[in-house]
């Protein structure tokens, strides 16, 4: 049996599965898989009867041509990485024709203020791009479980509105992010820093802690003007933005109400490379 598929086949396979009565879990990922991606794949592959993970690099959600060249590409580690999960999870890896045809465009949804607050203020139409990829997989699929890391965040409240607005019959798994010893939440783009980068990038979930640890006192202004200074002390660091959000809306928050749920985010830029974070706070 091939490896990988062509949509056509795709589409038969699926038929078959929903014919069998058969579970479907799919992970789409953009490839370049870390252990982050494989912590979903196992979770689809204890969940469900038949697995696939979709592997391909939207055009559509980059912002940033050098970075959609650069983003990291290595198929064939990718495979192994998978196999040794299970040789029988199917992968998916189309080329840009078999998703957008000969015209890539971004569908338009009104995600309300999820898709302009935090990385949507730096990444014009990024979510959008998300959500048009992700709404053709799941038409694709029709899996009974999709599965994204709670490191993206506002991504998963995207997919999340994205499945309520197209009434989407899925569930939708949100799995703790998974993190280096440091702490680093673990990113494709982790491989683009140099080892004292990356040794040094600690100070992005020590910094969540730290804002964690003084919610409920009244020091929290102090505490966000002292994590700026401490990561911009780092040579080739540089905070984006370090935010308090309503963990629904999204909405960046001034005055904190005990009755809301909250989340920190936060993104620092190492040289080019952008890293984000967050966390729950309350």
């Amino acid at each position: 049996m091939p490896t990988y598929f062509k949509k056509i086949n795709v589409e038969n396979k699926i038929s078959q599965s929903i014919f069998k009565k058969q579970r479907i879990g799919l992970v789409p990922t953009m490839g370049a898989l870390h252990r982050g991606h494989l912590s979903l794949i196992e979770k689809a592959f204890n969940e469900n009867d038949v697995v696939w993970v979709s592997i391909f690099i939207n055009p559509t959600q980059f912002n940033n041509s050098n970075d959609l060249i650069n983003y990291p590409k290595n198929l064939k580690n990718d495979e192994l990485l998978i196999k040794k999960i299970s040789k029988s999870i199917e992968i998916f890896s189309p080329n840009e024709f078999e998703i957008y045809g000969e015209n890539p465009k971004i569908k338009k949804y009104d995600f309300k203020t999820i898709e302009n607050e935090l990385e949507g203020r730096f990444r014009k139409n990024h979510f959008s791009g998300v959500a048009t990829i992700v709404s053709k997989l799941l038409s694709l699929f029709k899996p009974n479980n999709v599965y994204f890391g709670e490191k993206d965040y506002q991504q998963t409240q995207i997919i999340k509105k994205l499945i309520s607005l197209e009434k989407i019959n899925v569930n939708l798994n949100i799995c703790p992010t998974v993190r280096e010893k440091n702490g680093l939440a673990l990113s494709s783009r982790n491989n683009f820093l140099s080892n004292s980068e990356r040794n040094d990038s600690y100070i992005i979930y020590k910094s969540l802690i730290q804002l964690k640890n003084n919610f409920n006192t009244s020091n929290l202004i102090s505490t966000k003007k002292e994590i700026k200074n401490n990561i911009n002390k780092k040579k080739n660091f540089q905070l984006e933005y370090l935010e308090i959000a309503d963990a629904s809306t999204l909405k960046i928050q001034s005055e904190i109400n005990p009755k809301n749920t909250y989340r920190a985010f936060i993104c620092v830029r190492v040289n080019d490379i952008r890293l984000i974070d967050n966390i729950l706070l309350n």
